[in-house]
């Protein structure tokens, strides 16, 4: 194995002492991108030393992603899947009870992998059963059964076919529906979180139940349909990085990784890969973290997609519990 792979630092989830790295390659592309351009960024990611792999039924990268795992065995960049932490998730039209084990099944089928390390709901919303399609359709939104839902993940990772399982865009409270009823408590939840969404009462409050965030977006997540410039052009960002040396996206991962929370970082670009991981040899100052956590605050996604007068949800705020 190649002793210069830089290591990524680890933190153990709240079930069975699994460790999750605390730096991934996020799979959703905007616009999508060929499958071989997704195979060949990960295989490039794993030569770095990118562990943690985060896909999703939705993001169409399972398949080419399973196809750079078995590469990267056969070539020897790993010894087996077992080294790497592999995330997937269960999208809306599945989020039925009767639905999630096939649907987990059918991503491991994609993945060709005998089980996933972390299953997460990907939204807090149920749609219609078979119309695997997004944006959803106004009248295709309905209310999910969150309890029952839960259910059906515990009994995905009770047989094995998931290690952990979490949640996604998931507020305080919905959280807590889900935690009044489960037996396996859920073990992340994925959400946006950059130093201009800092979402400091959800960590604290997942913090409380040991649940270990994820931070999406970390970097804005520019070029997507609903992301923005506004993170890596924040000038008080611009002004930190410059005095240290380093680029903006490594101020905004190192102030993720500081927070304790596992950030995704989402680039195919070879080179922003390697500059992404330079973020484990150095410190934010006090002063830098205090002016960081002066930032004016705003969430950049609003979930408007998930809105409408025929779903659960017809505002935002209802969709994040105020959490706005």
């Amino acid at each position: 194995m190649d002793s210069s792979l830089i290591s990524i630092p680890k933190a153990e989830l709240n079930h069975g002492g699994r460790k999750i790295p605390l730096l991934g390659l996020g799979m959703a592309a905007s616009p999508p991108v060929a499958p071989e351009e997704t195979k060949r960024a990960v295989l490039h990611a794993i030569k770095l030393g990118y562990r943690h792999f985060d896909t999703a039924a939705l993001y169409g990268t399972e398949a080419p992603l399973g196809e750079a795992v078995e590469e990267a065995v056969s070539e020897g960049l790993i010894k087996s899947r077992e080294e790497l932490f592999v995330t997937s998730k269960l999208w809306c039209s599945d989020a039925h009870p009767g639905l999630v084990l096939p649907a987990l099944r059918n991503s491991l089928q994609n993945l060709k992998m005998e089980y996933l390390d972390l299953y997460l709901i990907h939204w807090p919303v149920s749609s219609k059963p078979g119309i695997h399609e997004f944006p959803i359709k106004d009248e295709d939104f309905r209310a999910m059964d969150f309890n029952a839902v839960w259910e059906e993940m515990e009994e995905c990772q009770n047989k094995g076919l998931t290690r952990c399982i979490g949640v996604s865009n998931f507020s305080c409270k919905k959280i807590s529906s889900i935690l009044s009823t489960a037996k396996i408590p859920p073990a992340v939840n994925q959400v946006e979180m950059n130093p201009l969404w800092q979402q400091q009462k959800l960590r604290e409050f997942c913090g409380r139940h040991g649940i270990l965030l994820t931070a999406y977006a970390a970097l804005g997540a520019q070029g997507t349909i609903w992301g923005s410039n506004r993170v890596m052009g924040s000038e008080k960002l611009r002004q930190i990085a410059s005095a240290r040396g380093k680029t903006v996206a490594q101020v905004c991962l190192r102030w993720a990784y500081e927070q304790g929370v596992s950030v995704l970082a989402k680039s195919f670009n070879k080179d922003r890969m390697k500059e992404n991981l330079g973020i484990f040899d150095w410190e934010l100052t006090d002063r830098e973290s205090k002016e960081i956590s002066e930032i004016p605050q705003s969430r950049g996604c609003l979930g408007e997609d998930y809105i409408s007068d025929h779903g659960p949800f017809r505002t935002t705020e209802e969709l994040w519990d105020g959490e706005v």
